[in-house]
């Protein structure tokens, strides 16, 4: 069954994912774009580097042609913040083929409307509810063409990003390109504004290096590895699609993204920023606290930068971002963007006259403590196991011995065991998993609070 969730439709490649369906969700969408905004709307479409990313595309492209829509196929892959960036700058649609940080196996389909952010809720069950539904061909067939988004996107992030600031950065840079879709944009905007900067892993491959595409620390072991051996540069990452980012200091420790989050709110109010900032249920107190500190207004949503970026279209933002490494900012569009979000953290540092590990110190001194954090992953077979662990939680005062000071059920629930101690119990949007996050101001309580929650869990019948 086709279905979207918090980020498009994902499924695995020549299984769910095949010719059938995916003529399906290009009509759907095609369809949702005709009634939308009529049949003079351009609709851009571009793939990362995974296995038949771009033969898929080309399909989708020439199926929305046939129909008479106007049709720009990317010339090469692309990262999805640079096609959504096109989509403002074009005043068009579009659709990325992509997975994301999802494994190779995996393909995908994410639909981005005008405004250059993720498809609202409403807006995906628009398409959905298309899908058995007939697009009706315009009188005249269009033929594809072909475009390099890339330039659009350089120029615009040379009007948001301060280069010769990054130049007088102390330490090092080094670019893991991480077989990513951001390969050829984050290496050449360096390259572009002359900043001087190592790279490694530089070749697209469909298999990721035989990696999960996602930048977290156990994936990024040989960039870990080579930051130990020098000591003096900072590391940077992007996920399979470039719309996340990972990042380790100089003395190989991974930065969390909520502590790149709070690093970088802090420099964009110094450079006269004003608004309020938009996280998850799922990020860290880190940021709650942070904010508190500075005086500015936290808005929280469900976990899914679509709700990130919907808050952003509506309100006056300095910062946008979420706990699995997306971020964005006033300026730029409200969709996560890895590239923006590395450039943005080398200026801060720079800025700083700091070495990155000591401004990642700096932000837990700020609020006079440091976080902990931590996440187990259940693989469940069906949606009502998932839906009945919620509800346990949910209905549970005392948990494992803590009171319960605050629940908060925008997305599953969260509870607050005092001020800063948090337990998050949500499904994933894009896979069958109860994902249960962990956040705490002492390490050994949170290595006790893990156990109990995983003994609570396993009692659960």
């Amino acid at each position: 069954m086709i279905k979207f969730g918090t980020d498009g439709w994902r499924a695995v490649l020549n299984e769910e994912f095949n010719d059938a369906n995916v003529e399906k969700v290009t009509l759907a969408i095609g369809k949702y774009v005709f009634d939308t905004y009529g049949k003079d709307k351009q609709i851009i479409i571009g793939y990362d580097s995974r296995n038949e990313s771009d033969g898929y595309a080309k399909k989708s492209a020439d199926i929305l042609a046939s129909k008479g829509c106007l049709t720009i196929l990317s010339s090469k892959v692309v990262p999805t913040p640079v096609l959504a960036y096109n989509a403002k700058f074009r005043n068009a649609c579009a659709i990325m083929f992509t997975a994301s940080h999802n494994p190779p196996e995996y393909l995908g389909m994410k639909f981005i409307p005008d405004y250059a952010g993720p498809a609202t809720s409403e807006i995906t069950e628009e398409i959905m509810a298309n899908l058995d539904l007939e697009f009706a061909a315009f009188s005249k067939k269009n033929k594809v063409t072909n475009a390099d988004f890339g330039g659009a996107y350089f120029a615009h992030i040379k009007k948001l990003i301060d280069f010769k600031k990054i130049k007088t950065l102390k330490s090092k840079i080094l670019y893991d390109g991480f077989y990513s879709a951001s390969i050829g944009y984050f290496d050449k905007i360096l390259k572009d504004n002359g900043i001087k900067f190592d790279t490694m892993r530089m070749e697209l491959d469909p298999y990721f290096g035989g990696l999960m595409p996602d930048p977290k620390p156990k994936y990024l072991q040989q960039l870990v590895e080579e930051i130990n051996s020098r000591h003096d540069t900072i590391g940077l990452a992007n996920d399979g699609d470039a719309d996340r980012f990972g990042v380790i200091d100089e003395n190989g420790y991974f930065v969390p993204p909520d502590v790149v989050i709070t690093i970088i709110l802090k420099y964009l109010i110094k450079k006269g920023f004003k608004g309020s900032v938009v996280k998850t249920v799922g990020s860290s107190i880190l940021i709650d606290e942070t904010a508190e500190k500075l005086g500015i207004e936290v808005i929280e949503t469900p976990v899914g930068f679509k709700y990130i970026g919907e808050m952003m279209r509506q309100n006056e933002v300095i910062i946008g971002g979420e706990e699995s490494g997306g971020l964005s900012i006033h300026g730029h569009i409200p969709e996560k963007d890895g590239i923006l979000a590395n450039l943005l953290l080398l200026e801060a540092v720079a800025d700083s006259g700091l070495t990155l590990e000591e401004l990642h110190q700096q932000a837990y001194e700020f609020v006079g403590c440091k976080f902990y954090t931590d996440r187990i992953d259940l693989k469940k077979s069906n949606s009502d196991e998932i839906t009945k662990i919620v509800e346990v939680f949910k209905n549970t005062n005392p948990l494992c011995g803590y009171e319960v000071t605050d629940t908060n059920l925008k997305d599953g629930v969260k509870l607050m065991l005092g001020a800063r101690t948090k337990v998050l119990v949500r499904p994933s949007g894009t896979e069958p998993i109860l994902r249960i996050y962990l956040e705490t101001d002492n390490k050994v309580k949170l290595q006790d609070l893990k156990k109990m929650i995983s003994s609570f869990i396993e009692e659960i019948k």
